[in-house]
């Protein structure tokens, strides 16, 4: 996709101004898929309302040749904040995701200080990526969130049902409607006995190109019940088919009152 095009649609999914479009009905949720997503929450917290989470814990840090195993910590708030901190040999390094009010935002802080902000095309799908509780799972009630029915599958020889989710934007234009979903799904696969998400898949983008896609897929292990609550005690994020993160949870902490200052964007 060439920039210009690429700059153009982004500009459509966050403008005031909208082209007049042919009204159409806004696509709904499939049902089957909707019950699932209950499904999966009452198997997650048994009815217990989670407000925010705090996982301490030790993790495996790996990018090209480089492994570094060091602690780290995971930090969501709701559905739309999320903070992921390591202590890294060279440094700290921070993850920081925060779709307020102003528009979904994210960066990165690297090692020396520098921050780095990420583009709208990577912070469309939720921010809470490693906490079943607080993902487009227990965004439920949002009316620009649409959950369809893959069906059942065998995912790494385990049966699962296959849902998706992504945003529609009311109103838009039907290029930014295309490119909103694009950006926006996530692929969600919960284990056909227990209901609880064994992964989370979706893509990330280049600064410079939209596509193709690199995808992402978070694996969830080691469910333990914390107060209620089935957390998993070990996340694997893969990068492109590859092991970026190894997070195995040594501490939980649940509706502790986490500050939103956690998650202010530099």
């Amino acid at each position: 996709m060439a920039p210009f095009l690429r700059q153009f649609l982004l500009l459509s999914l966050v403008s005031t101004i909208s082209i007049p479009v042919v009204s159409q009905s806004p696509p709904q949720s499939d049902p089957q898929a909707l019950n699932l997503v209950s499904q999966a929450m009452m198997a997650l917290t048994g009815g217990t309302v989670v407000s925010d989470v705090t996982l301490n814990g030790t993790a495996t840090w790996n990018v090209a040749s480089l492994s570094e195993t060091a602690s780290a910590t995971l930090i969501a708030k709701g559905t739309g904040e999320s903070r992921f901190d390591m202590t890294l040999s060279e440094g700290p390094r921070s993850e920081i995701r925060n779709d307020a009010s102003s528009g979904n935002l994210g960066e990165l802080i690297a090692s020396d200080g520098s921050a780095y902000p990420w583009g709208l095309e990577n912070c469309l799908v939720n921010a809470v990526w490693f906490f079943p509780q607080l993902s487009v799972l227990g965004a439920m009630g949002d009316s620009s969130l649409i959950f369809s029915y893959i069906g059942p599958e065998t995912r790494n020889g385990t049966a699962v049902q296959h849902i998706r989710s992504y945003r529609y934007i009311v109103g838009a234009t039907p290029e930014a409607t295309a490119l909103n979903q694009q950006l926006s799904t996530m692929d969600i696969y919960l284990d056909a006995t227990s209901m609880l998400p064994s992964a989370f898949v979706f893509n990330i983008h280049s600064m410079d190109e939209i596509d193709p896609g690199l995808s992402v897929e978070v694996d969830f292990s080691g469910y333990q019940s914390v107060n209620g609550v089935k957390v998993p005690y070990r996340i694997q994020r893969y990068v492109g088919g590859n092991l970026g993160l190894d997070f195995s949870v040594t501490g939980v902490q649940l509706n502790s009152g986490v500050s939103d200052s956690l998650f202010a964007i530099q």
